[in-house]
Protein backbone atom coordinates (compact mmCIF):
# COMPACT_ATOMS: atom_id res chain seq x y z
CA UNK A 1 0.00 0.00 0.00
CA UNK A 2 0.70 3.75 -0.37
CA UNK A 3 2.90 5.74 2.09
CA UNK A 4 1.28 7.11 5.31
CA UNK A 5 -0.07 10.92 5.05
CA UNK A 6 1.25 11.93 7.95
CA UNK A 7 5.42 11.35 9.74
CA UNK A 8 4.86 9.98 12.99
CA UNK A 9 6.13 12.65 15.61
CA UNK A 10 10.45 12.08 16.20
CA UNK A 11 9.99 10.68 19.80
CA UNK A 12 7.26 8.07 19.38
CA UNK A 13 9.46 5.94 17.39
CA UNK A 14 11.19 3.77 19.88
CA UNK A 15 8.43 4.70 22.54
CA UNK A 16 6.34 2.38 24.85
CA UNK A 17 2.81 2.96 26.24
CA UNK A 18 1.20 2.79 29.61
CA UNK A 19 -2.35 3.10 30.41
CA UNK A 20 -3.43 4.40 33.56
CA UNK A 21 -6.47 3.92 35.18
CA UNK A 22 -6.95 6.75 37.28
CA UNK A 23 -9.98 6.05 39.20
CA UNK A 24 -8.32 2.19 40.41
CA UNK A 25 -4.80 3.45 40.34
CA UNK A 26 -4.55 4.78 43.84
CA UNK A 27 -7.37 4.51 46.73
CA UNK A 28 -7.73 8.55 46.31
CA UNK A 29 -7.74 7.95 42.35
CA UNK A 30 -6.65 11.70 41.70
CA UNK A 31 -4.37 13.66 39.64
CA UNK A 32 -2.35 14.35 42.99
CA UNK A 33 -2.33 11.37 44.22
CA UNK A 34 -1.06 9.35 41.00
CA UNK A 35 1.96 11.77 40.81
CA UNK A 36 4.07 9.65 43.91
CA UNK A 37 4.34 6.96 40.84
CA UNK A 38 5.97 8.73 38.62
CA UNK A 39 9.65 8.13 39.80
CA UNK A 40 8.39 4.30 39.95
CA UNK A 41 7.31 4.17 36.37
CA UNK A 42 10.59 6.70 35.32
CA UNK A 43 12.32 3.67 36.31
CA UNK A 44 10.37 1.18 34.61
CA UNK A 45 11.20 2.88 31.54
CA UNK A 46 7.84 4.19 30.50
CA UNK A 47 7.91 6.81 27.92
CA UNK A 48 4.17 7.22 27.66
CA UNK A 49 1.54 7.84 29.61
CA UNK A 50 -1.83 7.65 28.08
CA UNK A 51 -4.67 8.95 30.92
CA UNK A 52 -8.08 7.24 30.36
CA UNK A 53 -10.58 10.01 30.03
CA UNK A 54 -10.04 13.00 32.61
CA UNK A 55 -13.57 14.55 31.53
CA UNK A 56 -16.79 14.68 34.01
CA UNK A 57 -18.87 11.79 33.84
CA UNK A 58 -22.79 12.52 32.96
CA UNK A 59 -25.16 11.35 35.26
CA UNK A 60 -28.10 10.72 33.36
CA UNK A 61 -28.77 7.24 32.87
CA UNK A 62 -25.09 6.19 34.26
CA UNK A 63 -23.72 3.26 35.14
CA UNK A 64 -23.14 1.83 38.51
CA UNK A 65 -22.14 4.33 41.26
CA UNK A 66 -19.55 6.09 39.45
CA UNK A 67 -20.33 5.78 35.78
CA UNK A 68 -18.55 4.77 32.56
CA UNK A 69 -15.06 7.62 31.75
CA UNK A 70 -16.47 7.16 28.49
CA UNK A 71 -19.92 8.70 29.16
CA UNK A 72 -18.40 12.72 28.81
CA UNK A 73 -20.84 15.60 30.27
CA UNK A 74 -18.29 18.34 29.47
CA UNK A 75 -15.04 18.43 27.06
CA UNK A 76 -13.38 21.33 28.30
CA UNK A 77 -13.19 20.26 32.47
CA UNK A 78 -12.10 16.96 34.91
CA UNK A 79 -14.07 15.13 36.60
CA UNK A 80 -14.38 16.75 39.99
CA UNK A 81 -12.89 13.19 41.94
CA UNK A 82 -9.98 13.27 40.15
CA UNK A 83 -9.10 17.06 40.60
CA UNK A 84 -9.12 19.62 38.92
CA UNK A 85 -7.90 21.46 35.43
CA UNK A 86 -4.81 22.78 37.56
CA UNK A 87 -4.27 19.91 39.17
CA UNK A 88 -4.42 17.89 36.13
CA UNK A 89 -1.76 20.87 34.43
CA UNK A 90 0.21 20.16 37.16
CA UNK A 91 0.60 16.49 36.75
CA UNK A 92 1.26 17.06 33.08
CA UNK A 93 4.40 19.24 34.56
CA UNK A 94 5.53 17.19 36.54
CA UNK A 95 5.43 13.88 34.18
CA UNK A 96 7.18 16.39 31.50
CA UNK A 97 10.00 17.34 34.02
CA UNK A 98 10.61 13.72 34.49
CA UNK A 99 11.19 13.35 30.88
CA UNK A 100 7.60 11.22 30.21
CA UNK A 101 5.07 12.59 27.61
CA UNK A 102 1.40 12.42 27.90
CA UNK A 103 -1.83 11.65 26.00
CA UNK A 104 -5.34 11.49 27.31
CA UNK A 105 -8.29 9.53 26.19
CA UNK A 106 -10.52 11.23 23.56
CA UNK A 107 -14.27 10.11 22.90
CA UNK A 108 -15.21 12.23 19.99
CA UNK A 109 -18.00 9.76 18.32
CA UNK A 110 -20.44 10.11 21.50
CA UNK A 111 -21.17 11.89 24.75
CA UNK A 112 -22.80 10.86 28.03
CA UNK A 113 -27.12 12.03 28.16
CA UNK A 114 -26.18 15.24 29.86
CA UNK A 115 -23.30 16.88 28.27
CA UNK A 116 -23.36 20.42 28.25
CA UNK A 117 -24.31 20.53 24.27
CA UNK A 118 -27.39 18.62 24.77
CA UNK A 119 -28.55 21.87 26.15
CA UNK A 120 -26.46 24.44 24.01
CA UNK A 121 -26.30 22.60 21.09
CA UNK A 122 -28.57 20.27 20.53
CA UNK A 123 -27.97 19.97 16.71
CA UNK A 124 -24.90 18.42 17.54
CA UNK A 125 -26.36 14.83 18.11
CA UNK A 126 -28.02 12.14 15.59
CA UNK A 127 -31.63 11.99 16.54
CA UNK A 128 -34.23 8.98 15.91
CA UNK A 129 -37.81 8.30 14.16
CA UNK A 130 -39.14 9.73 17.42
CA UNK A 131 -36.77 12.59 17.17
CA UNK A 132 -35.24 11.30 20.47
CA UNK A 133 -31.06 10.94 20.56
CA UNK A 134 -30.34 7.75 20.86
CA UNK A 135 -26.53 5.72 20.02
CA UNK A 136 -25.89 3.37 17.10
CA UNK A 137 -24.04 0.71 18.88
CA UNK A 138 -26.01 -0.40 22.65
CA UNK A 139 -24.26 1.25 24.91
CA UNK A 140 -27.15 2.70 27.03
CA UNK A 141 -25.01 5.54 28.67
CA UNK A 142 -24.15 7.23 25.51
CA UNK A 143 -25.86 9.41 22.89
CA UNK A 144 -23.98 9.63 18.98
CA UNK A 145 -22.96 12.85 17.82
CA UNK A 146 -23.57 13.88 14.11
CA UNK A 147 -20.84 15.02 11.99
CA UNK A 148 -22.98 16.37 9.33
CA UNK A 149 -22.80 19.23 11.53
CA UNK A 150 -19.72 21.04 10.38
CA UNK A 151 -20.40 23.54 13.86
CA UNK A 152 -19.81 20.67 15.85
CA UNK A 153 -16.45 19.69 13.94
CA UNK A 154 -15.38 23.29 14.91
CA UNK A 155 -16.16 22.92 18.83
CA UNK A 156 -14.83 19.49 18.63
CA UNK A 157 -11.61 20.86 17.51
CA UNK A 158 -11.88 23.84 19.85
CA UNK A 159 -12.20 21.29 22.62
CA UNK A 160 -9.04 19.38 21.88
CA UNK A 161 -6.98 22.65 21.45
CA UNK A 162 -8.16 23.75 25.35
CA UNK A 163 -6.21 20.41 26.38
CA UNK A 164 -3.09 20.74 24.13
CA UNK A 165 -2.93 24.62 25.03
CA UNK A 166 -4.00 24.83 28.96
CA UNK A 167 -2.56 21.44 29.87
CA UNK A 168 0.18 21.16 27.36
CA UNK A 169 -0.29 17.61 26.58
CA UNK A 170 1.80 15.88 23.61
CA UNK A 171 -0.96 13.65 21.68
CA UNK A 172 -4.55 11.66 21.98
CA UNK A 173 -5.55 7.83 22.06
CA UNK A 174 -9.26 8.54 20.18
CA UNK A 175 -11.30 5.81 21.11
CA UNK A 176 -13.50 3.99 18.75
CA UNK A 177 -11.90 6.18 15.99
CA UNK A 178 -13.55 4.13 13.23
CA UNK A 179 -16.89 5.42 14.63
CA UNK A 180 -15.88 9.06 13.42
CA UNK A 181 -15.17 10.11 9.86
CA UNK A 182 -12.06 9.84 8.44
CA UNK A 183 -11.87 13.11 6.96
CA UNK A 184 -12.77 14.52 10.11
CA UNK A 185 -9.42 13.19 12.07
CA UNK A 186 -7.23 14.11 9.04
CA UNK A 187 -8.37 17.85 9.10
CA UNK A 188 -8.17 18.07 13.04
CA UNK A 189 -4.72 16.75 13.00
CA UNK A 190 -3.09 19.36 10.18
CA UNK A 191 -4.55 22.01 12.31
CA UNK A 192 -3.51 20.52 16.00
CA UNK A 193 -0.14 19.23 14.70
CA UNK A 194 0.40 23.18 12.95
CA UNK A 195 1.70 24.19 16.51
CA UNK A 196 2.93 21.42 17.98
CA UNK A 197 3.49 17.65 16.57
CA UNK A 198 1.17 15.43 18.59
CA UNK A 199 1.04 11.80 18.68
CA UNK A 200 -2.09 10.41 17.30
CA UNK A 201 -3.25 6.67 18.34
CA UNK A 202 -6.59 5.12 17.05
CA UNK A 203 -8.33 2.39 19.21
CA UNK A 204 -9.03 0.61 15.76
CA UNK A 205 -7.62 -1.95 13.49
CA UNK A 206 -8.88 -0.49 10.16
CA UNK A 207 -6.40 -0.17 8.21
CA UNK A 208 -8.01 3.34 6.24
CA UNK A 209 -7.96 4.69 9.57
CA UNK A 210 -3.69 4.30 9.66
CA UNK A 211 -3.38 6.61 6.96
CA UNK A 212 -3.58 9.50 9.53
CA UNK A 213 -3.14 7.74 12.88
CA UNK A 214 0.57 7.04 14.34
CA UNK A 215 -0.54 3.60 15.43
CA UNK A 216 -4.04 1.70 15.79
CA UNK A 217 -4.96 -1.71 17.34
CA UNK A 218 -3.62 -4.80 16.75
CA UNK A 219 -7.23 -5.97 18.12
CA UNK A 220 -6.98 -9.13 15.56
CA UNK A 221 -3.65 -9.86 16.90
CA UNK A 222 -4.62 -9.96 20.69
CA UNK A 223 -8.12 -11.99 19.88
CA UNK A 224 -6.35 -14.31 17.51
CA UNK A 225 -3.60 -15.23 20.31
CA UNK A 226 -6.90 -15.28 22.42
CA UNK A 227 -7.63 -18.37 20.27
CA UNK A 228 -4.77 -19.93 19.76
CA UNK A 229 -4.13 -20.44 23.67
CA UNK A 230 -7.15 -22.20 23.69
CA UNK A 231 -6.38 -24.38 21.20
CA UNK A 232 -9.21 -23.31 18.65
CA UNK A 233 -5.89 -22.05 16.07
CA UNK A 234 -2.92 -22.99 15.27
CA UNK A 235 0.70 -20.70 15.18
CA UNK A 236 0.68 -20.25 11.68
CA UNK A 237 -3.04 -18.53 11.65
CA UNK A 238 -1.96 -16.24 14.07
CA UNK A 239 1.06 -15.48 11.79
CA UNK A 240 -1.39 -14.93 9.23
CA UNK A 241 -2.92 -11.82 10.88
CA UNK A 242 0.77 -10.31 11.56
CA UNK A 243 1.72 -10.65 7.64
CA UNK A 244 -2.15 -8.82 7.04
CA UNK A 245 -0.99 -6.61 8.88
CA UNK A 246 2.41 -6.21 6.99
CA UNK A 247 0.77 -6.16 3.55
CA UNK A 248 -2.66 -4.27 3.99
CA UNK A 249 -1.74 -1.38 5.78
CA UNK A 250 -0.21 1.59 4.81
CA UNK A 251 3.99 1.56 4.79
CA UNK A 252 5.07 2.86 7.91
CA UNK A 253 1.84 1.63 10.00
CA UNK A 254 2.44 0.55 13.84
CA UNK A 255 0.39 -1.55 15.54
CA UNK A 256 -0.38 -1.22 19.33
CA UNK A 257 0.19 -4.29 20.64
CA UNK A 258 -0.67 -5.82 24.29
CA UNK A 259 -2.47 -8.44 26.60
CA UNK A 260 -4.55 -6.49 28.78
CA UNK A 261 -6.29 -2.95 28.41
CA UNK A 262 -9.09 -1.46 30.66
CA UNK A 263 -11.60 -3.32 28.76
CA UNK A 264 -10.12 -6.79 28.33
CA UNK A 265 -9.18 -6.47 32.22
CA UNK A 266 -12.68 -5.81 32.88
CA UNK A 267 -14.77 -7.45 30.86
CA UNK A 268 -12.75 -10.61 29.43
CA UNK A 269 -10.14 -11.05 32.38
CA UNK A 270 -6.92 -10.62 32.95
CA UNK A 271 -3.90 -11.63 30.41
CA UNK A 272 -3.39 -14.41 33.10
CA UNK A 273 -6.61 -15.73 32.84
CA UNK A 274 -6.65 -15.14 29.31
CA UNK A 275 -3.42 -16.46 28.26
CA UNK A 276 -2.34 -18.59 31.17
CA UNK A 277 1.55 -19.30 31.81
CA UNK A 278 1.70 -17.58 28.32
CA UNK A 279 1.31 -13.99 29.11
CA UNK A 280 5.00 -13.57 29.75
CA UNK A 281 6.14 -14.70 26.12
CA UNK A 282 3.18 -12.77 24.87
CA UNK A 283 4.06 -9.82 26.91
CA UNK A 284 7.93 -10.46 25.06
CA UNK A 285 6.22 -10.17 21.89
CA UNK A 286 4.84 -7.19 22.07
CA UNK A 287 8.10 -5.91 22.90
CA UNK A 288 9.92 -7.24 19.96
CA UNK A 289 7.58 -7.31 17.13
CA UNK A 290 7.22 -4.43 15.07
CA UNK A 291 4.63 -1.77 16.40
CA UNK A 292 4.71 -0.42 19.75
CA UNK A 293 4.19 -2.15 22.81
CA UNK A 294 1.60 -1.34 25.82
CA UNK A 295 1.23 -1.97 29.12
CA UNK A 296 -1.56 -1.65 31.34
CA UNK A 297 -1.70 -0.30 35.00
CA UNK A 298 -0.93 -2.86 37.52
CA UNK A 299 0.39 -5.92 35.29
CA UNK A 300 3.64 -4.85 36.33
CA UNK A 301 2.77 -5.93 40.05
CA UNK A 302 0.73 -8.55 38.68
CA UNK A 303 -2.51 -7.61 39.06
CA UNK A 304 -4.33 -10.63 39.39
CA UNK A 305 -8.06 -9.95 39.58
CA UNK A 306 -10.23 -7.99 37.24
CA UNK A 307 -10.98 -3.94 38.12
CA UNK A 308 -14.81 -2.98 38.24
CA UNK A 309 -14.99 -0.52 35.29
CA UNK A 310 -18.40 1.50 36.98
CA UNK A 311 -17.17 0.87 41.13
CA UNK A 312 -14.11 2.15 43.14
CA UNK A 313 -12.05 -1.01 43.24
CA UNK A 314 -8.22 0.13 43.65
CA UNK A 315 -5.08 -1.33 42.75
CA UNK A 316 -3.87 -2.82 45.42
CA UNK A 317 0.31 -1.94 45.59
CA UNK A 318 2.75 -4.25 46.65
CA UNK A 319 6.13 -3.00 48.64
CA UNK A 320 7.73 -3.92 45.61
CA UNK A 321 6.52 -5.13 41.94
CA UNK A 322 6.93 -8.77 41.21
CA UNK A 323 7.75 -7.90 37.19
CA UNK A 324 8.97 -4.62 37.69
CA UNK A 325 12.41 -5.23 36.46
CA UNK A 326 10.82 -7.61 33.43
CA UNK A 327 9.09 -4.25 31.79
CA UNK A 328 12.24 -2.27 32.88
CA UNK A 329 14.21 -4.55 31.06
CA UNK A 330 11.95 -4.90 28.21
CA UNK A 331 11.64 -0.81 27.97
CA UNK A 332 15.34 -0.10 28.37
CA UNK A 333 16.15 -2.55 25.95
CA UNK A 334 13.66 -1.76 23.29
CA UNK A 335 15.17 2.37 23.67
CA UNK A 336 19.27 1.35 22.86
CA UNK A 337 18.83 -1.23 20.69
CA UNK A 338 19.47 0.40 17.15
CA UNK A 339 16.57 -2.23 14.77
CA UNK A 340 13.27 -0.07 17.23
CA UNK A 341 15.00 2.97 15.96
CA UNK A 342 14.37 1.98 12.29
CA UNK A 343 11.43 4.23 10.37
CA UNK A 344 9.37 1.51 9.74
CA UNK A 345 10.89 -1.00 11.78
CA UNK A 346 12.55 -4.13 9.23
CA UNK A 347 10.16 -6.97 9.47
CA UNK A 348 10.77 -9.82 11.62
CA UNK A 349 12.20 -12.96 9.80
CA UNK A 350 10.11 -16.80 11.36
CA UNK A 351 12.82 -19.13 11.60
CA UNK A 352 11.03 -22.00 10.78
CA UNK A 353 11.63 -25.28 13.62
CA UNK A 354 11.05 -28.59 14.31
CA UNK A 355 8.62 -27.66 16.50
CA UNK A 356 6.14 -24.47 15.04
CA UNK A 357 3.11 -25.66 16.29
CA UNK A 358 4.56 -24.92 19.82
CA UNK A 359 7.24 -22.65 19.32
CA UNK A 360 7.56 -18.79 17.80
CA UNK A 361 11.11 -18.22 16.61
CA UNK A 362 12.01 -15.29 14.68
CA UNK A 363 14.68 -12.72 13.71
CA UNK A 364 15.17 -8.77 12.79
CA UNK A 365 18.51 -6.68 13.04
CA UNK A 366 20.19 -4.17 11.10
CA UNK A 367 23.75 -4.42 9.84
CA UNK A 368 25.53 -6.33 12.37
CA UNK A 369 22.99 -6.14 15.38
CA UNK A 370 20.87 -8.98 14.94
CA UNK A 371 18.46 -10.07 17.38
CA UNK A 372 16.45 -13.60 17.92
CA UNK A 373 13.14 -13.79 19.92
CA UNK A 374 12.12 -17.55 20.56
CA UNK A 375 8.74 -17.87 22.80
CA UNK A 376 7.24 -21.58 23.50
CA UNK A 377 3.82 -21.29 24.11
CA UNK A 378 3.74 -24.75 25.69
CA UNK A 379 4.29 -26.13 29.36
CA UNK A 380 7.25 -28.73 28.09
CA UNK A 381 10.50 -28.25 27.64
CA UNK A 382 11.83 -28.25 24.12
CA UNK A 383 14.54 -28.91 22.45
CA UNK A 384 13.98 -26.61 19.63
CA UNK A 385 16.50 -27.49 16.29
CA UNK A 386 16.92 -24.41 14.15
CA UNK A 387 17.93 -24.79 10.08
CA UNK A 388 21.56 -24.86 9.59
CA UNK A 389 22.94 -21.63 9.16
CA UNK A 390 20.34 -20.13 10.79
CA UNK A 391 22.36 -18.69 14.07
CA UNK A 392 26.19 -18.93 14.46
CA UNK A 393 28.05 -18.07 17.45
CA UNK A 394 27.96 -17.00 20.29
CA UNK A 395 24.29 -15.26 22.00
CA UNK A 396 23.40 -14.01 25.37
CA UNK A 397 19.35 -13.93 26.62
CA UNK A 398 18.60 -10.48 27.09
CA UNK A 399 16.40 -11.38 30.32
CA UNK A 400 18.73 -13.50 32.26
CA UNK A 401 21.96 -13.52 30.97
CA UNK A 402 21.76 -17.32 29.55
CA UNK A 403 24.55 -17.94 26.92
CA UNK A 404 23.27 -19.88 23.81
CA UNK A 405 26.37 -21.65 21.36
CA UNK A 406 25.34 -21.89 17.87
CA UNK A 407 29.19 -22.44 16.58
CA UNK A 408 28.54 -25.86 16.55
CA UNK A 409 25.11 -27.22 15.81
CA UNK A 410 21.95 -24.48 15.50
CA UNK A 411 20.10 -26.41 18.29
CA UNK A 412 18.94 -24.77 21.79
CA UNK A 413 16.52 -25.43 24.47
CA UNK A 414 13.68 -23.64 25.44
CA UNK A 415 11.97 -24.37 29.23
CA UNK A 416 8.41 -24.14 29.46
CA UNK A 417 6.48 -20.90 28.79
CA UNK A 418 10.03 -19.61 27.69
CA UNK A 419 10.54 -16.38 26.70
CA UNK A 420 14.25 -15.75 24.85
CA UNK A 421 15.42 -12.51 23.45
CA UNK A 422 18.71 -13.24 22.17
CA UNK A 423 21.62 -10.98 21.28
CA UNK A 424 24.64 -11.58 19.16
CA UNK A 425 27.72 -11.64 21.14
CA UNK A 426 30.59 -8.89 19.76
CA UNK A 427 33.56 -11.35 18.19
Amino acid sequence: MADRQFKAVSWSITTNIYEVNLRQYTEEGTFKAFAAHLPRLKDMGVEILWFMPVTPISREKRLGILGSYYACSDYTDTNPEFGTVDDFKNLVGEAHKSGFKVIIDWVANHTGWDHVWTKTNPGFYKRNQEGSFYDSHGWEDVIDLNYYDHKLRREMVNAMKFWVNTCNIDGFRCDMAHLVPLDFWRNTRIELDSPKPLFWLAETDDSNYFEVFDAGYAWNWMHSTEKHFKEQIQLDDVMAVLYNYEKQYPVGSRHLFFTSNHDENSWNGTEHEKYGESARALAVFCYTWKGIPMTYSGQEIPNLKRLKFFEKDHIEWPGKCENHEFYKTLNNFRKEHPVFQQCPMPFPTRIPTTQDRKILCYSTGIGDEELVVCLNFSGEQIQVDLPAGALGGLYQSVLDNRIFDFRDTPVMEAKPWDAIILRKEPK
